[in-house]
């Protein structure tokens, strides 16, 4: 690869590793101080709040990764490479998990609809996520007891060759690859049902509204359409990082670090933007997010600190 491209794509890489974590590391605080002040939080809080922490878990994994491949890779072998493995693992599974929980709190939230079914969802909406939240864990066990690298963690010991290292880096994304793919079909469908029942009851909603002099200006079409816009960033994110797995995963099959370097780029991209729009479409947290940084700024610079409410800080 040229150097100024490496240069230029390092460069970005690193953006976007310091834009993920301030973007969902202003979820955390936010979240963190909405807690501290009414020692509670919803259940949208709570998806948020631990979606965000999944997403830095993962960004990290995949900065982590990045060095790997392009930094120094010589203290990766055998058991290291075993837990960075796990570790990616989970942040994804957790991450994906806890996004399509966030999108069917939006759809038994917002959408109206008139089935049983979807009645006694909507009157369960605390025990719906959770019991999905742990439904998802039944999965874990079928991700993290493959045996591909299981059977090489002391091959190597200290002596590792670069030879040696790149075949376990290339059975590692291909792992990763294997994995996602198996274990990502399930929640991605059910984000993908939830964004389609989402549009149909907008589409019945704006229906009814057309006799209506409230029009598209009636705070629940507005609830819709914030709600279908974060979960259309949501599937769009998340299916360009899958297909950037592949990406990744055939660039090292040839060699080609130019495509292989895209697709990290591209990976970096659903953590970190999807967080966000998540702030940009939540009215409490993109308030608290700016006060936060209102915080940080009056700090640096020694003046009055003011609260949310615009009360000066003793």
């Amino acid at each position: 690869m040229e150097p100024v491209i490496h240069v230029f794509a390092t460069l970005l890489i690193h953006v976007e590793f310091i834009f993920g974590n301030l973007s969902n590391g202003l979820i955390v605080l936010s979240n963190f101080w909405d807690w501290v002040v009414k020692r509670k939080l919803s259940t949208i809080d709570k998806i948020l709040l631990t979606l965000a922490i999944s997403r830095i878990t993962l960004i990290w994994e995949m900065y982590a990764c990045f060095k790997i491949v392009y930094g120094s890779s010589s203290f990766i072998f055998g058991m290291k490479l075993q837990i960075l493995y796990f570790a990616w693992i989970l942040s994804s599974h957790f991450s994906l998990w806890f996004a399509t929980a966030l999108s069917i709190f939006y759809l038994l939230r917002i959408a109206n609809c008139s089935w049983k079914i979807f009645l006694y969802l909507k009157w369960r909406l605390k025990q719906v996520i959770v019991g999905m939240l742990l439904a998802s864990l039944v999965f874990l066990p079928g991700i993290l007891m493959q045996r591909t690298l299981e059977e090489r963690p002391y091959q190597y010991g200290g002596n590792t060759s670069e030879d040696s290292m790149e075949t376990d880096f290339a059975k590692f994304t291909e792992l990763i690859l294997f994995n996602m793919t198996i274990f990502s079909v399930i929640p991605f469908s059910l984000a993908l049902i939830s964004f389609l029942l989402l549009i149909f009851s907008l589409w019945k909603h704006l229906q009814k509204m057309q006799l209506s002099s409230r029009g598209h200006g009636d705070p629940s079409t507005k609830a819709h359409r914030n709600a279908l816009r974060i979960m259309v960033s949501f599937l769009l994110l998340y299916t360009s990082y899958f297909l950037s797995l592949l990406i990744s995963w055939i660039a090292q099959k040839h060699h080609s670090k130019l495509v292989d370097i895209i697709g990290i780029i591209t990976e970096l991209m659903y953590p970190s933007v999807h967080s966000f729009i998540l702030i940009l479409g939540n009215s409490k947290l993109k308030q608290t997010s700016l006060w936060i940084l209102s915080h940080l700024k009056c700090r640096l610079k020694g003046e009055n600190i003011l609260t949310p409410s615009g009360k000066p800080i003793n």
